[in-house]
Parts: structure tokens; C-alpha cells; sequence
């Protein structure tokens, strides 16, 4: 038997309709005046953030990003633009780059200080000629005639220019040295790495050596020329086209656009 509705056989009241995801909504307490917490008769209707996201006004913490929060991109694993590196635009030095740029220096090193070592043995040579004493206009027997020529031929036979000159040589060569250094220690290129686009930098951050550094490292060249010179061909087969002076300093040399 029905009771009202016609609609309605069985008498049951009508249900609400459910809520998302199987939720009841709430229901207002009695008196007609909703409660703290249900919703005002009019009032718009905000949307509900799914969970995990930020509220609307609300900042994300300083320093690391909490639950939900965008992640940040991690950085690749070492150093950017390093050599081997994901993006390095550049590559290690090949050996025929570097005995070029060694070459080139050597020249610029050597080129005056050879013209001066030349002039100075020039200049010792002449000297050496007039060291011989000349007796011939001595008679026989006047001694003291010929030790005066000894003596002039002596005098005139020191060869002090040819010494200023040569020191003067060696003068040049050592700030030639310095030059390279300094230059090497600040930009990472002497004018033959320059000229065949390589650079020195260090391995753990990229930077160039400093003038300290590179002066060790031009030390440590000298430990190359052990066993035969096997450390200047170890770039050869090595991984990172090194020396035995690069692996002490720490350093590598790699290739940038001339």
C-alpha cells in the first residue's frame, strides 16, 4: 500500500543524492541554520584541490619543495661543460694539437735568445784569435818583450762582451718563460695554444690555473722526459689525453674555437 507519492510504492522517503566518491553530503543541523562548516544557502562554491597540490594562497616552503610541490629539474651528474659531460661542447686536446702548440712556443721562447747566443760566439771567437801573442817584432832574447805581448794578448783576449751578451740572451729566454706562464696561468692559452685552439683548464672545475699552478705544472714537464720520455707520449692512450704533468696538477687540455 502507498502512502503520497504514486510514484513512491513502498512509502520510503526520498533519498539524497550521493555525494562524489560514495560521500553523504552534510546536512545542516535543525532550525533551518547551517552550522560552521556547511555551506551558506548561495554562498559560491569553491572547487576542491585534489590532494597533494598547494591551496590556493598558499606559498611552497623556502628551500627544499615539500610533498606535491614541483620538483625542480636535477642538474646532470658532474660538472657542466666539463670534458665527457652531457652538453660539453668541447673535446680533449688530440697529442698532434699540443706537440704543435708546444712547438710554436718553443720558437717564440728560443727565436731571440739563439740570435743573441750566436752574436755572443761570434764575439768569443774574434777574441779567442787575438789571444795568441805576437812575438815577431820581439828580438831574441829581450824576455820582457814578449811577456808584455803575452800580456796584451791576454788582456785583449777576455770576452766580456761576448759574456753581456750572452747573459743578456739568457735574460730574455727567462721572461719569455714568465710571459708564457703568466699568460697560460690567466687565459689558459699561450699564443701556440691560441693558434691551435686548445686550453688549459682544471679538470674539477673547469677554471683556468692560475699563474702558481701553471708554474708547477711547467715543473712537472720535466718529469715527462723520465724513462725515456714516456710521458710526453702518454697522451697517446690515455683516457683523458694526458701527461704525467697534467694527472699531478690536476689539469687537462681540451679543444675551444680559435
Amino acid at each position: 500500500m502507498s502512502f503520497g507519492d504514486p510514484n513512491n510504492p513502498y512509502g520510503q522517503p526520498p533519498q539524497a543524492p550521493q555525494g562524489p566518491y560514495g560521500q553523504q553530503p552534510p546536512v545542516p543541523p535543525q532550525g533551518g541554520q547551517p552550522g560552521y562548516g556547511y555551506p551558506q544557502q548561495g554562498a559560491p562554491q569553491q572547487p576542491q584541490q585534489p590532494y597533494g597540490y598547494p591551496q590556493q594562497g598558499q606559498v611552497p616552503p623556502q628551500g627544499q619543495p615539500g610533498y606535491g610541490y614541483a620538483q625542480q629539474p636535477a642538474a646532470p651528474y658532474g660538472q657542466p661543460g666539463m670534458p665527457g659531460m652531457p652538453g660539453m661542447p668541447m673535446g680533449y686536446a688530440s697529442w698532434g694539437a699540443r706537440v704543435g702548440a708546444f712547438l710554436i712556443d718553443g720558437l717564440i721562447i728560443a727565436a731571440v735568445p739563439v740570435i743573441l747566443f750566436i752574436i755572443s760566439g761570434v764575439i768569443a771567437g774574434a777574441s779567442a784569435s787575438r789571444s795568441i801573442p805576437d812575438t815577431s817584432s820581439c828580438p831574441p832574447g829581450d824576455y820582457t818583450c814578449v811577456s808584455n805581448a803575452i800580456n796584451s794578448a791576454s788582456s785583449s783576449s777576455t770576452p766580456v762582451g761576448a759574456l753581456l751578451v750572452g747573459a743578456l740572451g739568457y735574460v730574455v729566454m727567462l721572461a719569455a718563460v714568465i710571459f708564457l706562464i703568466a699568460k697560460e696561468g690567466s687565459t689558459g692559452q699561450t699564443p701556440g695554444k691560441k693558434a691551435l685552439g686548445i686550453k688549459v683548464i682544471k679538470e674539477s672545475t673547469g677554471q683556468t690555473l692560475g699563474f702558481g699552478m701553471t708554474f708547477v705544472r711547467f715543473l712537472c714537464r720535466y718529469l715527462n722526459g723520465v724513462l725515456c720520455g714516456i710521458g710526453y707520449l702518454w697522451p697517446l692512450w690515455d683516457e683523458k689525453n694526458q701527461t704525467f704533468g697534467d694527472k699531478i696538477v690536476g689539469n687537462v687540455v681540451v679543444q675551444v674555437p680559435k
